[in-house]
């Protein structure tokens, strides 16, 4: 149920992050208000991303998802309003993403924290799988959809369909039985944070895994962000190019979300992790040089695939190892490096980009990424042996606070 209620609200959101795009685009004819929203929408996910695991540790997960939708709702309601009646301002409809990038931000890390209660330990690895295979579907769906239903009944439409998308979410939480939050002892937020990367530091696993999402997030996932220059200066294949390589992107990535399970329960979710990091510069190379769109057409779905496994892979091996009071702490460090590196990777790439060009900045980083992999193999052989370590106890406010299963 909370799958697919979080389907349909991707959807909706992929068709008002268009349908605002399509809207700025055509009242300004100002690329730079596009890439403006963009960050808008993106940005409050590393700054905000600590507080909400710190609130999802604390509060009710049941009513902060409550609150964030709700305002999520009627910030897609004003959206619609402003729509029907006119033509919004630039600065008013880059104010209203903003605010409900911040309530998305609060309330992502309560969602991921919710899976673990709602799937046994032997599911987790393929629910995390398929949370980012339904990002990547309405990513897919969203904004092809927003072209249709533009073109039918204009910005409002696609804004009210936004609107009453979040309501899935809601319906789905008020019916999910959900454990009671850890009691915090009186603990304050900042000690409550420093708690959360305390234990990430002192768990093998945990700072295995952030130094690979730190390595995984820097150099290879700009190449989301840089798939419509690769299109366009590379390719010369203008909307249509970047359209089919996005799709592929979304099509390796959605297989992985249905075949990692699978795999992590066959081989290890440490063997499937490290297979699809030593796999992904390669497959970026491949990308970078490919000779025509076809080409490059299989191999990011290559990339799509590989980037999800890694991806998915980091969520759950933390998930898995991180005791319930903590895990919203722990789980929004993750996401603040996601949040954080992404776009500062994007921008530095693109700027290397443009000195000495695509192809060569994209295979330069795959270059460099399997450089590191090997001499982190090489200077530090049993790096990897805290995979297999027992989880770090924890003995912070709510060592004696057991969640109800």
């Amino acid at each position: 149920m909370l799958w697919t209620a979080a389907f349909v609200s991707n959807i909706g959101t992929w068709m008002e992050t268009v349908g605002v795009g399509i809207l700025l685009t055509a009242q300004t004819g100002d690329p730079g208000w596009t890439g403006l929203v963009a960050a808008a929408g993106f940005l409050p996910g590393g700054l905000l991303g600590p507080l909400g695991g710190i609130l999802a540790d604390r509060l009710s997960r049941r009513m902060l998802l409550l609150t964030t939708t709700t305002i999520q709702i009627l910030l897609a309601a004003v959206l619609t309003y402003l729509a029907s009646t006119g033509t919004p301002s630039p600065i008013t409809v880059t104010l209203i993403v903003f605010a409900g990038g911040c309530a998305q931000a609060i309330g992502f890390p309560t969602y991921q924290t919710l899976l673990p209660d709602l799937v046994p330990p032997e599911d987790l690895v393929g629910a995390v799988a398929l949370s980012s295979a339904q990002w990547n579907l309405g990513r897919i769906i969203g904004p092809a959809l927003a072209g249709i239903v533009i073109g039918l009944g204009g910005y409002a439409l696609a804004f009210g369909l936004n609107a009453i998308s979040f309501f899935a979410v809601i319906i789905v939480i008020i019916l999910l039985r959900l454990p009671p939050p850890a009691h915090h002892g009186g603990v304050s937020m900042f000690e409550s944070f420093r708690q959360g990367v305390s234990y990430t530091k002192n768990d093998p696993a945990l700072r295995i895994v952030v130094a690979y999402m730190i390595l995984n997030t820097f150099l290879a996932a700009p190449f989301i962000a840089l798939i419509p220059a690769m299109s366009q200066l590379v390719f010369d294949t203008g909307a249509g190019g970047t359209a089919a390589l996005v799709t592929a992107q979304g099509i390796g990535a959605v297989a992985m979300g249905f075949t990692l399970a699978s795999l992590a329960a066959r081989f290890g979710s440490g063997r499937v992790l490290f297979a699809v990091l030593w796999g992904l510069p390669p497959a970026l190379f491949f990308y970078a040089i490919a000779p025509t769109i076809q080409v490059s057409f299989i191999a990011i779905l290559l990339v799509g695939f590989l980037y999800l496994g890694a991806l998915s892979s980091f969520m759950s091996i933390a998930q898995l190892r991180v005791p319930a009071a903590l895990r919203g702490r722990v789980l929004s460090l993750l996401i603040l490096v996601l949040g954080t590196l992404y776009p500062l990777g994007s921008i530095i790439q693109g700027q290397i980009a443009d000195v000495i060009g695509l192809r060569a900045t994209t295979a330069g980083t795959a270059i460099l990424m399997l450089a590191i992999l090997a001499i982190a193999r090489i200077a530090y052989p049993r790096f990897t042996d805290g995979l297999r370590a027992p989880p770090t106890a924890f003995h912070g406010e709510a060592a004696g606070a057991v969640e109800a299963p």
